[in-house]
């Protein structure tokens, strides 16, 4: 299979190829040239499969280029030995009235992991396969969960370094802590003043100067992503999704070509575009729906056709969401119009103006496949409590955001299908916010008093990666501007 960009140019590229260089030479993103088709007696032999062994069918389809030796290794030692806290990689927790798919058992206790495991071994490989010698500069930009995830996959990697940006005070304290106590000889963490966005923008102006990518690659230095940006990010979260029905088939729940619906919380649109390739594949998925935060751009977005970052930005309790402008939206529009010069002009408008129209035919496409709402911080608050106290359950703040959009849907449109949610990030990585909305004061209490405060009333422990906190070294202090970006990356990669 071969992968081209969203917008046009005539790059074509395997995969391996692709996952190296992130972004595609004129700034869009890379995209499978065609969407590869699964039967019912596929997704019905996923059913008894472990997690690993569905992985390994599902990115046989994407990844052609790499041999089945090459993906098995890459799969075990990504989702292998004692990595995550279970067994299962991504359980599906069953309620009474929806299904929880829990991406949070990783080493650093979120939906990153599923993808951030995996993309170092294909990056790797790929550089093995193509005979790359240039040293690997990996920029990201995080809003607290990707930035953890792309270090810990990535630390002390031969041939590679990595280097994150994150918006100064806009993570939570764990995730700060997570991010500035990271060891290795080949990371570098950096707080940008500003807001995700300043920070996301920063790395994608970096990635556009052709008079400094030059610069760094006289030097043997070449930029790649680790953002959802590169599609050896976004495809295996794929999986997960096939993951989640064969659970159900597995267990009963469904037959067998049964529609079901998810919910996602959503930011930088990676993790639902992941489920709108699943859908296209084949996957028995009726709804995707786009769950919001008080940043909600893709809300309104999905019900108007109007994409429009020129807004208040808010800072929330769900801070991985705190996002105005949603990257992947670009490989939708791509998919669901073919047209390369059409996607070029409303990315450029974005760009230029921080706004574009799709037009109602394009909106009426799009509300095939999606539904939107969002939920502000009392909402998220509250569902929390009510999710506690119904089912003894605790979600992170994100994942109530989830649930509270799920059950509007259910009550405006009276749809019963079967329900999943897809649960992000576990609760103690947010656990003041949590805490608080259980109405347990949180006042004056560092986030090691408040994850055992935590522990004490939730059915599931304090996940070993964030317990090891306790005794980890501030390691990284920068801060810089966006205009500073650029000096950073220059300085690091000559390190």
């Amino acid at each position: 299979m071969k992968y081209i960009s969203t917008r046009g140019n005539q790059q074509r590229m395997d995969a391996a190829g692709a996952i190296i260089a992130g972004l595609a030479d004129d700034g869009g993103l890379f995209v499978p040239e065609e969407i590869p088709q699964v039967t019912a007696e596929f997704i019905a032999g996923l059913a008894p499969l472990s997690y690993t062994d569905r992985a390994r069918q599902i990115l046989r389809l994407f990844l052609t280029d790499y041999t089945d030796a090459e993906l098995v290794g890459c799969i075990d030692r990504a989702y292998g030995g004692d990595k995550f806290d279970v067994p299962q990689v991504a359980p599906l927790r069953m309620l009474d009235d929806v299904s929880v798919l829990e991406l949070w058992h990783g080493p650093t206790s979120a939906f990153k992991d599923m993808a951030l495991q995996l993309l170092p071994q294909l990056m790797c490989t790929a550089l093995q396969k193509t005979g790359e010698e240039s040293q690997l500069l990996i920029l990201v930009a995080t809003s607290g969960d990707t930035g953890k995830a792309a270090l810990d996959g990535f630390h002390d990697v031969p041939q590679i370094k990595i280097q994150v940006f994150y918006p100064e005070g806009g993570v939570s304290q764990i995730q700060h802590l997570q991010m500035a106590t990271q060891r290795g000889g080949n990371v570098s963490v950096m707080a940008v003043q500003g807001n995700f966005d300043d920070a996301q923008s920063g790395v994608k102006k970096i990635f556009g100067d052709e008079v400094f990518n030059a610069q760094l690659a006289a030097a043997g230095t070449r930029l790649s992503s680790a953002n959802s940006i590169n599609w050896g990010r976004l495809v295996p979260q794929i999986v997960y999704y096939f993951s989640a029905y064969a659970d159900l088939l597995q267990c009963g729940k469904i037959q067998n070509g049964d529609l079901i619906n998810f919910t996602v919380p959503t930011g930088n649109f990676g993790n639902i575009l992941a489920g709108f390739y699943a859908r296209r594949m084949g996957l028995p998925i009726f709804k995707l729906i786009c769950a919001s935060n008080a940043n909600n751009v893709l809300t309104d977005f999905l019900q108007t056709g109007y994409y429009d970052r020129n807004r208040a930005f808010y800072k929330t309790i769900t801070p991985s969401m705190d996002i105005l402008i949603s990257s992947n939206l670009e490989r939708l529009l791509y998919h669901l119009t073919g047209d390369t010069a059409q996607v070029k002009t409303w990315m450029q408008a974005l760009a230029d103006d921080g706004r574009y129209d799709v037009g109602e035919g394009m909106l009426q496409r799009l509300q095939n496949f999606f539904w939107a709402d969002w939920a502000d911080d009392a909402r998220t608050a509250a569902t929390i409590k009510e999710v506690y106290a119904a089912d003894g359950y605790v979600p992170d703040t994100h994942t109530a955001v989830a649930w509270a959009v799920a059950r509007a849907y259910q009550r405006r449109t009276d749809d019963r299908r079967p329900m999943v949610i897809v649960s992000t990030a576990s609760p103690y990585k947010f656990n003041d916010s949590v805490l608080q909305s259980l109405g347990i004061e949180t006042a004056g209490q560092d986030p090691f008093a408040l994850l055992d405060r935590l522990a004490a009333i939730n059915r599931d422990p304090i996940p070993k990666g964030l317990a090891a906190l306790r005794q980890a070294v501030v390691l990284h202090k920068g801060v810089c501007t966006q205009d500073d970006m650029k000096a950073a990356v220059l300085a690091f990669s000559q390190k």
